[in-house]
Parts: C-alpha cells; sequence; structure tokens
C-alpha cells in the first residue's frame, strides 16, 4: 500500500493509506444507499418488536400492566419506529433512529422488564449497524470498493 503525502500534525492531516489500484472514482452505485436500507428494515423489525410488547403486558399478571400510559407508550414509540423507517434517506434520520433506543430502554423502567430486554437487544443491533457503517465509509475513503475501480 502506498501512502499519500501529508503531515501528521492532526488527525486531520494524517496521510490516507489508498488500497494498491488508488484512491479510485465515486463508487458506480451508491452503498450508502443499501446501508439506509438495512436501517430502514431494522426499524421496522423493531416496530414490530417493540408492537409484541403490548402483547406481554395484556397476559402478565392478569393484565396488571394493561393500563392506558403504558398501551399509548408502546403505541407511540412503535409508530415512530415505522415512520423513521421511511426518514432513513435524511442525514438527520439515522441519529434520531438512535436517539429512540433510549425511549425503547426507558420502556423497561415505565412498561415492563420485557421492552427494556428489546432495548439492549436493539441497543446491540445498532451498535452492530453504526461499527458496518463507519468500516463501509473508511473503506470508500481508501479506494477499496470493487465499483471505485470499474
Amino acid at each position: 500500500m502506498r501512502r499519500i503525502g501529508g503531515s501528521k500534525k492532526d488527525k486531520k492531516d494524517e496521510p490516507i493509506e489508498y488500497g494498491p489500484l488508488g484512491p479510485g472514482h465515486a463508487p458506480a452505485k451508491d452503498p450508502m444507499k443499501g446501508v439506509r436500507g438495512v436501517q430502514a428494515g431494522t426499524l421496522i423489525m423493531e416496530a414490530i418488536t417493540v408492537f409484541l410488547v403490548l402483547t406481554v403486558i395484556l397476559r402478565i399478571d392478569e393484565g396488571h400492566y394493561w393500563t392506558t400510559l403504558n398501551q399509548v407508550y408502546v403505541g407511540v414509540v412503535g409508530g415512530a419506529h415505522v415512520l423513521l423507517a421511511f426518514l432513513q434517506r435524511f442525514s438527520w434520520g439515522l441519529w434520531v433512529a438512535v436517539g429512540l433506543q433510549v425511549f425503547v430502554l426507558l420502556g423497561g423502567l415505565i412498561v415492563h422488564a420485557s421492552m427494556g430486554i428489546v432495548g439492549i437487544i436493539f441497543v446491540l443491533v445498532w451498535w452492530y449497524l453504526l461499527h458496518l457503517r463507519s468500516n463501509l465509509i473508511e473503506r470508500m475513503k481508501r479506494g477499496l470498493l470493487t465499483t471505485q475501480h470499474m
């Protein structure tokens, strides 16, 4: 791999290591579009899982947790997930979806522990999606995608 010049004063000025074919050009197909599709699909799956919490609170302890507050809370959080699935094309959509995980986790305290468990699982899923996204962006910067050299 070859290094491209630059000073090492700070991270901005640090040289980028390019692949053996160089930096290449912009990818023929936008790989971030696929990432946004995965994020939207994850939000839909999470919405389904959050809505399933309604059946849990109805059945547990003979409906003790079946209150208007709990029903509305779960409904609003689940509905927000569905809405955000269609808004992932905007740059702020990802960060709102990540912030929405806080409300799912809070549901473990407000509604029932099962919603908190769902929140923990999906926090891990979103952490992994952000990791994959940053890896893809780094690979694009270095010119390591196949479609950058076609």
